[in-house]
């Protein structure tokens, strides 16, 4: 055996049982996704028939099932769908835009009170989401905001994780000489930001719009609490609604189970489609970081 296969030989052993545990990790995250894909195909029977809950029953109906989920109770399905989508860009974008030139202007301009007013942002990432909602309930009802939108949209709007990622990203990847060279060319902070720092941030905005769209889509306790009228409701409420009906088995009949289920693999789509994307923007991101 030559030199240089026992030494490929050696790495591939070394890397063993990296190799071991990031399959244990696949298998763990793709089971209950095929779980989903697979039960989403079945009718009430089907799923409490006592079959193999890991394979498909002798009757697929996607279709079916499809046409009873989006016309149940009035379509009102589709109608969560929207509500999810309005949400999640009108936050995700919002986020994302306060995050870029909050952390944009903490890397690059000097000010009173900034490095205050950036441990501020750090200790905020510090405090669970969750704690806040009770105050930002009476903080909404109190302006009469509760049971709308905004009780949605404003509160996500604030992502101090984004502000720090961005905050990062902009002092390592916006280099002072070009900013400075952009303003002696007569170019104002505005064109400036907008021209030369943003294009060489575009990785982390959009990391950060990625993932303040999908905390936005996947938010499940703030809207629960803010939100009283079901047409508001995001997927993820209206789904909590449906298990709450069913498992009180006041369905009126129809079993819901399987339209949940299917509901639940709807609402993932779009995420999955967002990720698949944009991932091009952070290997063109890379790219250009590699050349430059």
């Amino acid at each position: 055996m030559s030199e240089s296969a026992s030494a490929g030989h050696r790495r591939a052993q070394r890397h063993l049982p990296l190799q071991i545990l990031l399959g244990f990790l696949v298998i763990y995250f793709l089971v209950p996704f095929w779980w989903v894909v697979v039960n989403s195909s079945k009718d009430a029977p089907g799923l409490f028939g006592g079959g193999n809950t890991l394979w498909f029953a002798d009757q697929v109906d996607y279709l079916g099932n499809l046409r009873q989920l989006f016309t149940y109770d009035g379509g009102i399905y589709l109608r969560w769908l929207l509500n999810s989508t309005l949400y999640a860009l009108a936050g995700g974008i919002g986020a994302t835009v306060l995050a870029v030139m909050a952390g944009y202007g903490f890397a690059k301009y000097r000010f009173a009170a900034r490095r205050f007013s950036f441990a501020v942002v750090l200790g905020a990432l510090m405090v669970p989401a969750t704690a806040l909602v009770i105050p930002t309930f009476i903080m909404f009802a109190r302006l009469g905001l509760t049971n709308t939108v905004w009780a949605v949209i404003l509160p996500s709007l604030l992502n101090p994780f984004g502000v720090y990622l961005m905050h990062v990203y902009a002092r390592d990847a916006v280099p002072d000489e070009i900013l400075d060279a952009a303003r002696a060319d007569g170019a104002g902070e505005v064109r400036t930001f907008l021209q030369i720092a943003l294009p060489l941030m575009r990785p982390a905005v959009v990391t950060v719009l990625l993932l303040s769209a999908v905390a936005s889509w996947n938010n499940y306790f703030l809207p629960l609490a803010m939100l009283s009228d079901n047409r508001l409701f995001p997927v993820t409420v209206g789904l909590g609604l449906w298990q709450g009906v069913a498992s009180a088995n006041n369905a009126g009949g129809t079993s819901l189970w399987s339209l949940i289920i299917l509901g639940s693999l709807v609402s993932v789509i779009p995420l999955i489609i967002a990720f698949f994307s944009l991932q091009r923007h952070w290997r063109g991101g890379l790219s250009v970081g590699g050349l430059r």
